[in-house]
């Protein structure tokens, strides 16, 4: 039960600071028994009910609680392409989708080197196509990485990380919404990035995949 109240407090948290807003949005756990537990399509981050979060077994199947997210192509991905995931969290945050959208930006890199914890956090960030929301294409445009990003940002959605953890994901993704927020900000300003020393220096000492 523990699990549960976790995860329906992590997605409240994000919600009420408006890092995703109306029924947007996805979180899965996985479990000691290589099933998952995932937020119910449908529903607002903001007011999950414990009791109702969705349960699937190792095989994908519902057995327990509301019919799970539509965009589980993206989790299921994830898990089998990072042995290391035990948790993705998937919001449609505003600043996200708004660097997405813009032209110029670099897919396989989107977020520029602004801060230190960016880098540490999330390695690089890809910028995925559009697609329209539930497609299993996307799940194959995350198996297409083989595993090389823990984070990308879907154009025109919003971004999805994968974590060794709830609490990692949750922290990854706000770095994530924030180094855009910085990007948008300082576009056009010619702003100081760390130079590509420093970016050697945080992937060398914190083991960051940066391919």
């Amino acid at each position: 039960m523990r699990l549960r109240e976790d995860m329906c407090r992590a997605a409240a948290s994000l919600f009420t600071r408006g890092l995703t807003g109306g029924a947007s949005g996805n979180i899965s756990v996985r479990l000691p028994d290589g099933g998952l537990l995932v937020t119910p399509t449908g529903q607002s981050l903001g007011a999950l009910d414990p009791g109702r979060l969705s349960r699937l077994d190792a095989t994908g199947r519902l057995v327990e609680g509301d019919p799970p997210t539509k965009e589980m192509p993206l989790h299921e991905a994830f898990y089998e392409t990072r042995s290391r995931t035990a948790a993705v969290v998937h919001l449609h945050s505003t600043h996200s989708v708004a660097l997405s959208m813009l032209p110029g930006v670099n897919a396989d890199n989107l977020l520029p080197p602004l801060t230190p914890y960016a880098v540490m956090r999330l390695g690089k960030v890809s910028l995925l196509p559009v697609y329209l929301p539930g497609d299993p294409a996307m799940g194959e445009a995350v198996r297409g990485l083989a595993g090389r990003r823990s984070a990308v940002v879907l154009a025109n959605h919003g971004p999805v990380v994968a974590g060794a953890s709830l609490e990692a994901a949750v922290y990854a993704i706000e770095e994530l919404e924030e180094t855009a927020k910085l990007a948008l900000l300082t576009r056009g300003l010619s702003p100081r990035l760390l130079s590509p020393d420093h970016v050697a220096e945080i992937v060398a000492r914190y083991g960051v995949e940066w391919e």
